[in-house]
């Protein structure tokens, strides 16, 4: 086998690149692939290079927001934090979607319960719930649904603390929303 000058056989890369833009792909030889059109992204599909529309991308996002500070304990209150969201989002289903934890648990018997509103309505079908003793609503008894998965770009978003735990010494809150970009 003869090599050319940039390290690649002779009847490599090099001899299937024929355009401006080309890339060389790989099944069974090398292979040619041209470049895509204005507005294409490299994806894969099958397990191969393809060239596709980037508005059928999904982009995967997370955000995470404070609802209160990390020493004072919670209390029973609407509106702990109101923010807007800064995009469309359309959240995963459960605790896939939406999250919450504290800094502090709970230190008696019960739960402590969050609701999320957008737009002065809740977008939880069963709302969020943090075991006593537990720090994080992703092991609670009782699981997450979310019956509203799109957040729309602007829209005013709340989050509420319903029900607190016997000792009531949670502190910490946070809320973690998951999901793509719409």
């Amino acid at each position: 086998m003869t090599f050319n000058g940039d390290l690649y056989p002779s009847a490599g890369a090099s001899v299937v690149m024929t355009t401006k833009g080309d890339m060389v792909d790989y099944n069974t030889e090398r292979q040619r692939l041209g470049i895509g059109s204005t507005g294409q992204v490299l994806a894969v599909a099958g397990g191969l290079p393809v060239w596709s529309d980037a508005s059928s991308i999904t982009h995967s996002i997370a955000m995470e927001i404070a609802a209160s500070d990390e020493t004072t304990a919670l209390t029973v209150a609407d509106d702990k934090v109101t923010f807007r969201m800064p995009y469309n989002m359309t959240l995963n289903a459960g605790i896939a979607g939406v999250r919450a934890s504290l800094t502090t648990a709970g230190t008696t018997s019960g739960v402590t319960t969050i609701d999320i509103e957008q737009g002065g309505s809740s977008i939880l079908s069963t709302l969020l719930t943090i075991d006593y003793g537990e720090l994080t609503s992703y092991t609670a008894a009782t699981p997450v649904v979310v019956g509203t998965t799109a957040l729309t770009d602007n829209s005013e978003i709340t989050v509420n603390v319903d029900v607190l735990s016997g000792g009531a010494t949670e502190t910490g809150l946070k809320i973690q929303l998951i999901g793509t970009l719409t």
